[in-house]
């Protein structure tokens, strides 16, 4: 059997095992539970292929996932959310007075940049230049913010969106990322893998500084909630005829069992249970349906002569460039499009949330887990980085509940107020630290490329 097919076979194998895994959460604690893991696994499986077009293809080791994430969520937002008419009266003016002049000294600097010979001239051109945009800038800027962050800052405080729908912002969130990985890597991709990583998480925390303070455009830490939503809402369900007779159907032979009375009582707590479910499985075949789409892209990417000629550049970048191939601009060009499909993840994470929240965008959730599920997917491999999302993330989900059944077991023979006891169930929700440390060793140990390793093909 070669390599593809022994890689293949347990492929099969290990999606099979996630399934029947979601299906006895289904039946043993819920299927509301287990769909909302479901969701999360398929956003985070589209964030792994994003992180893992980066690494698996060309090397490039990006700790900011958490900032192009969070770019993402704020086109949720920016799309999404109504213009605060009130706000832009007293403060767009401002705002766009003051974006003009800051393209306006970028020109100028430009164009200073390159008539001015170099030396002292140059150095005391570009000083004013920039001085004196900063400042004309600011005057216009801060009265605007000033104004705007104080139109109703309990409710709003903002400018708002555009007032589209929130899915039209999954590709605006990619396009947001790309647009910053664009300029992120043209400054840093020069730079040595460690280096590159420690500017990645330096950019990535100066983006999620921006996003918590500056409360005229994403209010800041009071957070954005009431986000658009592209599925239905689970009380317009409850009150529409044909969802009830679908429901009533479905569940006939449980209600014919009982009287009139009661009859009523449990058709409309099957309704109420059926309509949570039925919008998280439009939510999943949404979500189904960008990571079937981002997969099928990779794939096609990847058995290209392009992504032949990134792994080329990825395994010996010196052969490369002796080859003739452009090695930065490669670089760019892949750093880009991983980082738009962690700004279109971001984006889905945002809607299924229904809000953005600035201080919810942490290394722990949004790097180190992302980076996991590559790790013990296998990087290089589109599936295994699926597979790493869905497994990691269903671990990271499972860990506390089964840790505390762990833990209560464990000591149930000790009295209900015994020290131990009350510790070990305390610190049950660690388990999920544990069990990624763990989960990593293991693979790390037993199999180092990854349960699903890149098939080379010579």
């Amino acid at each position: 059997m070669s390599a593809g097919d022994a890689t293949r076979n347990r492929g099969l194998i290990t999606f099979a095992i996630m399934a029947v895994a979601l299906i006895a959460v289904g039946l043993g604690q819920s299927w509301s539970v287990s769909l909302s893991i479901l969701q999360l696994c398929l956003i985070s499986a589209v964030m792994a292929l994003g992180v893992n077009i980066q690494w698996g293809y060309a090397g490039l080791f990006n700790v900011g996932i958490m900032g192009f994430a969070a770019l993402g969520g704020i086109a949720g937002v920016l799309v999404s959310k109504s213009p605060v008419g009130e706000a832009w009266s007293v403060g767009g003016t401002g705002v766009f007075l003051a974006l003009a002049v800051v393209i306006a000294t970028v020109i100028v600097a430009i164009f200073a940049h390159r008539r001015l010979p170099r030396g002292p001239a140059r150095i005391i051109g570009m000083t004013l230049i920039v001085g004196i945009g900063y400042f004309a800038a600011r005057a216009f800027f801060d009265p605007a913010v000033d104004a705007i962050e104080g139109v109703d800052p309990a409710k709003t405080g903002y400018l708002g969106g555009l007032g589209l729908p929130i899915i039209f912002s999954w590709a605006v969130g990619g396009v947001f990322a790309a647009g910053a990985a664009f300029i992120v890597g043209r400054i840093a991709l020069g730079l040595r893998s460690d280096y590159l990583a420690i500017a990645t998480l330096g950019i990535s925390e100066i983006v999620i500084a921006i996003l918590k303070n500056e409360d005229w455009l994403t209010r800041g830490v009071k957070n954005v909630s009431g986000l658009d939503r592209p599925v239905p809402y689970e009380i317009d369900l409850q009150e529409t005829g044909w969802f009830r007779n679908m429901i009533e159907s479905l569940n006939s032979s449980s209600l014919q069992v009982l009287e009139p009375a009661a009859r009523s009582d449990a058709l409309q707590q099957f309704v109420i249970d059926g309509s949570s479910i039925f919008v998280k499985l439009c939510y999943v075949l949404l979500f189904a349906a960008v990571l079937l789409a981002v997969l099928w892209f990779s794939e096609r990417a990847l058995k290209s002569p392009w992504g032949r000629m990134m792994r080329a550049i990825r395994d010996n970048e010196v052969a490369a460039s002796a080859m003739g191939k452009n090695v930065t601009r490669r670089h760019l060009q892949v750093f880009v499009l991983g980082s738009a499909v962690v700004g279109v993840a971001g984006a889905m994470l945002t809607t299924l949330d229904g809000q953005f929240t600035p201080g919810t965008y942490n290394p722990l959730r949004f790097t180190f887990l992302i980076w996991v599920m590559v790790i013990v997917g296998g990087s290089g491999n589109n599936y295994g980085a699926v597979l790493g999302g869905f497994l990691i993330w269903f671990l990271w989900i499972e860990a506390e509940p089964v840790g505390l059944w762990l833990m209560s077991t464990l000591t149930s023979g000790l009295a209900e107020d015994n020290a131990l006891r009350l510790h070990l169930i305390e610190g049950a929700a660690h388990m999920r630290l544990f069990t990624m440390g763990l989960i990593l060793l293991l693979v790390m140990r037993f199999s180092p490329r990854g349960l699903l390793p890149e098939v080379v093909r010579r």
